[in-house]
């Protein structure tokens, strides 16, 4: 499914949700994953390829490096397809706080692209009023209107608008801000669950009630932008979607601020894999990139993934358990819900050998390395297989080859340390320090010099 031609405030299929990604900002912004302007180009263009509706490329007035990294991506992404079987072009945001001079400048580096957005925010919950703004409802609403209005009168004729911790504010007072910045031109408003807090059921309700209870919210799109502290960003965004909304706001590996976001790759093969459940919501994401964009983003921040991530961990397609071995071997889906080419990922080797794995996944291994074991000699190799897994995480085919050709059922020693002797420094001996060091070397050597 590839993505719909773009009018800001309007998606003529009611089923199709528009992906915002933010990687390249609220991703950008978590503390030591910052990227590089080349680097950023580079993630853009990939995002492009993917089919990302809505790329939110920085926040310019941060710094003039910024501001140089959001002009770029506008120029060379904002304005050519990515993919030569597409002219999808996607929308370039800034982000911007409701001030002129961030809007100015957010304005200024978006404006070369073919679909330029400014996103404007401030905060919304009693909390941030009083302990961060220092600003009275008032004030807050008359921000809001004046900023929005102020990036209209500019040119920009797609305006986003977002309310920070909208999940703690007051549902009513909530619901007249986004009246008021209707009113005067925003296109997009976006709910915040900036802290993380909700629970799926909440963060819906908090949908359908400003949905019945908003003026004009019938001619803008709802958007969703939710945070994982406690592990729901996805879950909370899937319910923000089924309770309307039409664009989400989520991330690359699930990177962002303290705990991060909602995770594009989770929530685009939600309702990927899901669509009949979800009433057919879809998105315009070619899901075949999805693993080459994790791969770029966690290269380019340092952001090494769990294993046990979901959908692009390197555990999410593999299997130890001797009973899941087993399943998968005979029937694939029996223990895999998502297929790995879905996302990419050709080349998967399914079956981990360990300490859990059963007869049939040995034996399967042993056939793609070219032995047929069978009968007996299976179960002594297997027996061996177990003692040798009971010691050593990491099984290779290697040293499963080296089971196949002992003759040994027992493990026997092969070759031993001799003597070893050291010498540290341009001209010094060693010290006592550094026999200890080389004591436990050889002992380590001694330790393995066995089958």
């Amino acid at each position: 499914m590839a993505p719909l031609p773009y009018t800001p405030n309007h998606i003529p299929d009611p089923s199709y949700v528009r992906l915002l990604d933010t990687t390249l900002r609220d991703g950008d912004q978590a503390p030591g994953a910052s990227m590089t302007p080349s680097q950023k180009l580079d993630v853009a263009r990939l995002l492009s390829s993917l089919g990302v509706d809505v790329i939110e490329a920085g926040f310019p007035a941060s710094s003039p490096n910024e501001f140089e990294a959001v002009r770029t991506i506008a120029r060379e992404v904002g304005n050519h397809p990515m993919s030569p079987d597409s002219d999808h072009v996607p929308v370039i945001c800034a982000s911007a706080r409701c001030t002129k001079r961030d809007i100015d400048v957010a304005w200024e580096a978006v404006r070369e692209g073919r679909w330029p957005r400014v996103v404007t925010f401030i905060a919304t919950s009693d909390m941030h009023l009083e302990h961060k703004l220092r600003k009275t409802r008032e004030e807050v609403v008359k921000s809001a209107t004046e900023m929005v209005k102020y990036a209209r009168s500019l040119g920009c004729h797609d305006v986003g608008f977002a309310a920070e911790d909208a999940a703690r504010s007051d549902r009513k007072f909530l619901s007249h801000v986004f009246e008021e910045v209707i009113k005067v031109g925003a296109t997009t408003i976006t709910v915040t669950d900036t802290v993380g807090c909700t629970l799926p059921f909440e963060f819906g309700d908090l949908i359908k009630y400003l949905k019945s209870n908003t003026k004009g919210i019938e001619n803008v799109i709802i958007s969703t932008h939710c945070h994982n502290d406690i592990g729901l960003s996805t879950a909370n965004t899937l319910a923000g979607v089924l309770a309307g909304a039409r664009q989400v706001e989520v991330t690359i590996n699930g990177i962002g601020e303290r705990a991060g976001n909602a995770a594009l790759e989770e929530v685009v093969m939600a309702m990927k894999s899901r669509k009949e459940v979800l009433g057919g919501l879809h998105t315009g994401i070619n899901t075949v990139h999805i693993l080459a964009a994790s791969k770029m983003v966690s290269e380019y921040t340092g952001f090494h993934l769990q294993p046990h991530k979901a959908i692009v961990g390197i555990n999410a397609f593999r299997h130890e358990s001797g009973i899941h071995q087993d399943g998968v071997l005979k029937f694939r889906k029996t223990y895999e819900f998502l297929s790995p080419e879905d996302i990419g990922l050709s080349d998967v080797s399914r079956i981990v050998l360990g300490k859990h794995s059963g007869r049939h996944a040995l034996k399967s291994r042993l056939k793609e390395l070219g032995y047929d074991v069978n009968g007996s000699e299976l179960e002594s190799l297997f027996e061996r297989f177990i003692k040798v897994a009971e010691s050593k995480k990491n099984i290779s085919d290697d040293d499963i080859k080296a089971l196949i050709t002992s003759n040994h059922t027992q493990s026997q020693v092969k070759w031993t340390l001799g003597d070893v002797q050291v010498t540290n420094g341009t001209n010094g001996s060693s010290n006592g320090k550094e026999e200890k060091i080389f004591q436990k070397c050889s002992e380590n050597l001694l330790a393995t010099a066995t089958i």
